[in-house]
């Protein structure tokens, strides 16, 4: 007789029926995830594993446990110095990536940001990591090259692949599986340089008290996650989006409030150039001004600044004005 497989019980918690599953406890979570972490799992075994967590939903304790795990795996290993963990793993298909250039700005006047993410897992995205070149900025490839970027210029980039390759190998199964798995829910909660305050944004609003919940149990001092644009924690300036926080252990929610009136009409094209000429003032954007100003007017609420809306958005757009384009181009 064969000897059931050590992983076969997680399976059987998530796949014994309507009566029957149950969502794993964060400890059984943290011991599936470690298995599949230290290739202790068979292809099949992972497929349906990860397949089954998809149709259930996955549960914030669950979430909280795969983290454990990535976490006691693959740790930095030291302190780095980070005010904001920045998490983009949607990619965007109507718009730029605005909220790259509210990183940006917010690096330039001294603010740490730390953003990282996966790339070419959903055809006709636009990924981040592949507008960072324009900038002239790298592709981190270690924990090293994060700390020289961000004492270099407040900024930078690192691919789940460099940081936790297993991860970034299921993302890749997104077009053979059909569909995104956990896994990219996971990697948005990561927060793998423990940064006070971290962001994230949904694609379905349905999503947001999953990570809001996620994020409490990990105890994060600070973390606001958004039904953003594409999916990514970029406000839209013509529509308003709930924003879900939790600050210092409490969650909360609010609506942020659209700027403009009238709807913009999608992009026909994104052209990559005009990214950078928006950034340096040769091009006016009047949809991606308004949407970084708005999204940076949320971000410094993140960050701790005091004010009401409009002194927000005054903040943001002082900030905007006086980035330091030359950093960055």
């Amino acid at each position: 007789m064969i000897e059931e497989h050590r992983f076969a019980p997680f399976v059987r918690i998530l796949g014994k029926g309507k009566s029957g599953t149950r969502s794993l406890t964060r400890e059984e979570a943290a011991e599936s995830m470690g298995m599949i972490l230290d290739g202790q799992v068979r292809p099949e075994q992972l497929g349906a594993f990860l397949m089954l967590l998809r149709v259930k939903e996955e549960a914030p304790e669950e979430l909280a446990g795969f983290a454990d795990a990535v976490r006691a795996r693959y740790a930095v290993g030291r302190e780095i110095a980070v005010d904001l963990d920045w998490s983009t793993y949607a990619g965007k298909k109507n718009r730029h990536p605005w909220y790259l250039l509210v990183a940006l700005c917010l690096a330039s006047h001294g603010r740490k940001v730390f953003m990282h993410g996966s790339k070419g897992h959903t055809p006709g995205r636009v990924y981040v990591e592949d507008m960072l070149s324009m900038f002239n900025l790298p592709s981190c490839d270690s924990w090293s090259k994060v700390e020289t970027e961000l004492s270099r210029v407040s900024f930078a980039y690192m691919s789940v692949d460099y940081f936790c390759p297993p991860l970034g190998d299921i993302i890749q199964l997104r077009p053979i599986l059909g569909l995104r798995s956990p896994v990219h829910t996971l990697c948005r909660m990561l927060n793998p340089a423990q940064a006070e305050a971290s962001i994230d944004g949904v694609f379905h609003p349905a999503y947001g008290p999953m990570h809001q919940k996620t994020a409490q149990l990990l105890g994060g001092a600070r973390n606001l996650t958004m039904k953003g644009d594409g999916g990514e924690a970029e406000i839209r300036p013509d529509a308003e989006c709930l924003l879900q926080w939790v600050e210092n252990g409490e969650l909360k929610e609010y609506d942020w409030e659209r700027i403009v009136a009238k709807r913009f009409v999608k992009e026909e094209s994104i052209e990559p150039q005009t990214l950078l000429n928006v950034w340096r003032g040769d091009e006016a954007h009047e949809y991606g001004e308004k949407a970084i100003i708005s999204t940076m007017a949320v971000v410094l609420r993140l960050l701790g600044e005091e004010g009401d809306v409009a002194a927000l958005l005054a903040q943001a757009a002082e900030l905007w004005q006086g980035r330091k384009v030359s950093m960055f181009s």
